[in-house]
């Protein structure tokens, strides 16, 4: 198997919901071969070069899933939702179940049709296979655990790749797989890497990172939702995209074409498009800085079977790697 999708299997399958990313941040210590600094909200940045211009390249550890809000006298748990997704996921979802204690299997069940026709999202329960509260509270199951989509890698066709907390592990990946390329070049910008935390419940870790940082060019590492009328010829397999806009931000059309211009000069595929949500660039450019999320086309995001194009990850680390030794 490819080692690039060795490493992606390995980041995806870590666990980490908004504001507990400490198993993700921990692994990513681990692979890091350059100083680094924790700040106060959990956000890892690694600090490179030197000069006036500063620029931030942002991706974040964080991914959807479940927060545990009680534990039920039948021994099942409670749980909402952390980020956005369509509830129509969570029916029939395995699930793992993160507790300081350890790992939990559990699956989320509905009442079979032959019983009920009147199942709702509000009365899913994550059944962990308890018989009562003390049962399940012996296992040390308690308030502010949480929960992820049970995680399974495909390889499809050769080519594609699917597997939940994509979004954003393969922009985790890029940013360690860049710094490993330009740590011993000698930069003429000071270049922040960052991995963000809280951004799926809106973008706090990157709040916090430009509070505290002049940032004059910021590239935001991140899905782009695809493919609908919305996002038009955007697709998997094209090449990396710039998030020209989304509901977040206008991207930098100045930037944009300087991009454009430095793919063609070196012949990698990129595509330009617009879609829903948001990304930490948007944050960045509230406090002044140009900013043009370069991002993955994903199908299916924010469901168990989110899905890229392995080759157009390779493209997008080629291209963060020319945007940073070129000056771009």
């Amino acid at each position: 198997m490819d080692k690039l999708v060795e490493n992606l299997i390995e980041l995806c399958s870590v666990t980490g919901v908004s504001g507990r990313e400490e198993n993700v941040r921990q692994l990513l210590i681990k692979k890091l071969k350059v100083p680094y600094q924790v700040d106060n909200v959990g956000n890892l940045v690694v600090e490179l070069g030197e000069g006036e211009e500063t620029v931030a390249i942002m991706a974040h550890m964080d991914e959807i899933g479940l927060i545990i809000t009680g534990v039920n006298n039948d021994g099942t748990l409670n749980f909402r939702k952390i980020g956005g997704f369509d509830d129509r996921i969570l029916a029939g979802s395995h699930v793992q179940v993160v507790t300081e204690s350890g790992m939990l299997e559990g699956v989320i069940g509905i009442t079979p049709p032959h019983l009920s026709s009147q199942q709702t999202i509000e009365n899913l329960r994550i059944d962990i296979g308890c018989k009562s509260k003390q049962e399940a509270e012996a296992l040390g199951v308690k308030v502010l655990d949480y929960a992820v989509f049970k995680k399974h890698a495909s390889l499809l066709n050769g080519e594609f790749f699917a597997m939940r907390s994509l979004d954003d592990r393969f922009g985790c990946l890029a940013l360690l797989e860049v710094l490993n390329r330009v740590k011993d070049e000698k930069l003429s910008r000071k270049i922040y890497f960052v991995w963000t935390v809280q951004e799926e419940i809106g973008l706090k870790g990157a709040k916090a990172f430009v509070a505290s940082h002049r940032i004059d060019v910021c590239y935001a590492v991140d899905s782009f939702a695809c493919c609908s009328s919305l996002t038009g010829d955007v697709t998997v397999g094209k090449g990396p995209v710039l998030r020209m806009l989304d509901n977040s931000a206008f991207a930098s059309y100045e930037l944009m074409k300087e991009i454009l211009n430095l793919a063609e000069k070196h012949d990698l595929p990129v595509q330009v498009g617009v879609t829903g949500g948001g990304t930490d660039g948007s944050v960045a450019m509230e406090f002044g800085a140009k900013m043009v999320p370069v991002t993955l086309a994903v199908r299916y995001l924010h469901t168990p079977a989110e899905y890229i194009s392995i080759k157009d990850l390779k493209n997008l680390i080629e291209l963060l790697t020319l945007l940073i030794v070129e000056n771009v």
